[in-house]
């Protein structure tokens, strides 16, 4: 300033000016780093696709790979009532193992439990392969491929139609979804779930048909493949839901003005005439990962029919009626038929980057839910709590190693 005989007004312009423009340079690297986490998370790891492959060749040429799950003593308790039952719905062989082995290992009685898991075609084979040869004492593991149900044409039908709404719907942000979206913070963030793969999931969007799945089952608790079990989950099954249809989380472990995952208005666009007024936008949404579900209850509601009511509310309005993914419809669909339950039943938002679960309420929440694109089978995963669920991996099994998972 000196030496250009400057004035100190024009000085502070110029340096107010670089100041603001390095700052956007910042901000606009922050966003593209965001991007690109978020679209990470969409890959495949090539150790998990290594694992499909070779227990997809042991199907085929090992006849214990393709033996009966459950065995044929065992069959009766797949609608037998009396069992605590357990619905997985899920095309990861890895994540669906850490499930179940957690839930066993921390379960007073395994031998009450039966998992009933539904996978895709392409996935069924290795699917069935990992559970026929790594079986777990006492407990029933059903596999079953889509494939292998005979639908009505009314619900091929329904999930046909369901599936391209919502794949429409991710389409329509993830088309438009640009850098300029992110300037105005969080709100515009959350478009980012469109290049979530759980958008476009098939297995994601039909736990909504879980009654037509399971017709001979009155009650299941349903975990997210991206859960891991950390303490005895069988008083869920007594627990009375007072008439609701679904037990979940909703008040959060960390008071009242905090939510244990995000609020209504995360979700959906109250300015839009279609959304109920009586809704509060500031209270908490119910988290979904680990639900307690009365089927029969569910069976005499209206819920299913509502779900779709609702996507075609969407699919009318341009798809401005709330942001992409799977719990938006059902909030709606749900609405009044949600029953409570404990805040340490579940601590979700692991797979975000920052959670504000501490050491205790972690290790006092009977299950963690790693929602978010940072899964713990991905290299994005968070070391610092990426431990909790890979402790449960078998990493003494051939496949295993031989994939080199989680190395």
């Amino acid at each position: 300033m000196t030496s250009k005989q400057q004035d100190i007004k024009a000085f502070a312009f110029k340096t107010k000016a670089m100041l603001l423009g390095m700052e956007q340079k910042v901000q606009s690297a922050k966003k593209r780093e965001l991007m690109y986490w978020y679209l990470a998370s969409r890959g495949v790891p090539k150790s998990l696709h290594c694992l499909c492959l070779k227990l997809a060749e042991e199907y085929a040429v090992n006849a214990m790979a393709r033996s009966c799950l459950p065995p044929p003593e065992h069959v009766s308790r797949l609608a037998d009532t009396s069992f605590n039952h357990i619905v997985l719905l899920t095309d990861n062989v890895l994540a669906a193992s850490v499930v179940i082995s957690s839930t066993v290992e921390n379960a007073a009685n395994p031998e009450k439990l039966v998992f009933h898991i539904v996978t895709d075609k392409k996935t069924y084979s290795p699917m069935h392969a990992w559970f026929a040869t790594n079986t777990l004492k006492s407990v029933v593991v059903e596999v079953k491929g889509l494939h292998q149900y005979d639908w009505s044409q009314e619900v091929n039908v329904g999930v046909k139609q369901m599936l391209e709404i919502h794949h429409l719907i991710c389409s329509h942000y993830y088309n438009n979804l640009k850098e300029n979206d992110l300037d105005y913070g969080g709100e515009h963030q959350n478009f980012l779930e469109a290049l979530s793969p759980s958008c476009l999931s098939l297995m994601n969007h039909l736990r909504i048909y879980i009654p037509e799945l399971f017709p001979e089952l009155n009650k299941i608790v349903f975990l997210d493949d991206d859960v891991v079990v950390q303490h005895d989950i069988s008083s869920l099954w007594t627990l009375d839901l007072n008439g609701k249809i679904v037990g979940a989380v909703v008040d959060s472990w960390c008071g009242e003005n905090c939510c244990p995952g995000r609020k209504y208005k995360d979700y959906l666009n109250f300015s839009h005439p279609v959304i109920p007024s009586h809704l509060d936008q500031d209270s908490c949404a119910w988290l979904s990962g680990m639900n307690i579900f009365d089927l029969e209850a569910w069976r005499r509601s209206n819920i299913t029919s509502s779900y779709h009511k609702w996507l075609k509310l969407s699919l009318n309005s341009g798809f401005t009626l709330w942001q992409p993914g799977v719990l938006p419809p059902s909030l709606l669909a749900f609405q009044g038929h949600v029953h409570p339950i404990d805040p340490l039943w579940q601590v979700a938002g692991l797979g975000y980057r920052s959670s504000s679960a501490g050491g205790q309420i972690l290790e006092a929440a009977a299950v963690l839910h790693f929602n978010g694109p940072a899964k713990p089978w991905l290299e994005i995963g968070s070391p610092e709590v990426r431990s909790l669920w890979s402790r449960h991996v078998n990493f003494s099994n051939s496949f295993i190693q031989k994939c080199r998972v989680l190395h």
